[in-house]
């Protein structure tokens, strides 16, 4: 009878006597789900700190405390275990023809990436510019973060056109666009 064996690959599977696939359940990674809500002016330092590990060009915490002013149905952060996990800014836009969302300004921390918190954050703003009437959402992406445009691409978003010199460091820009079919 063969004796039991991890499989090399995944490290959590387990080949049993009877040639079954096991998971222990101590051998999987759970995390809690973060909970979403609306920013508040006590979030602002860790989202600023969350911001400055994130982006070679960041927000000072005078644009996030102004966009909370002007956005603040649509400016929400991520908890986990207490603490703010990520955030996401989003605006509304009316051109006077169509209201759109425009996803301003995303971040995760980094210990908390590959979580699914940026999706929920993306989904959690979607639903607010729907309930508010907007029939899309805009963003802006560098050219060089084909990383995030994968990510955006993976939940709806197609690149629409570009912007030369749109950052302040002179790179390039793709807008990227959803449109909600109601």
């Amino acid at each position: 009878m063969p004796k039991p064996m991890f499989l090399q690959r995944s490290g959590i599977l387990l080949l049993n006597d009877a040639g079954v696939f096991m998971i222990r359940p101590h051998d999987l990674v759970t995390y809690s789900m973060p909970q979403i809500r609306r920013a508040s002016p006590v979030d602002i330092p860790a989202i600023v700190a969350i911001e400055n590990e994130s982006f070679a060009d960041p927000w000072d915490q005078a644009v996030f405390l102004e966009a909370l002013t002007y956005y603040p149905t649509t400016y929400f952060v991520a908890v986990c275990d207490g603490a703010v996990a990520g955030f996401i800014v989003g605006g509304l836009e009316d051109t006077g023809e169509n209201i759109y969302g425009h996803l301003c300004n995303i971040g995760v921390s980094p210990r908390y990436r590959r979580r699914g918190i940026g999706k929920l954050l993306v989904r959690r703003t979607e639903h607010q510019f729907a309930m508010e009437l907007a029939t899309g959402v805009q963003l802006e992406v560098r050219v060089s973060n084909t990383g995030a445009q994968l990510f955006y691409q993976g939940i709806g978003y197609r690149p629409v056109f570009g912007i030369d010199q749109y950052y302040a460091n002179g790179e390039d820009a793709f807008v990227m666009m959803k449109w909600f079919r109601f």
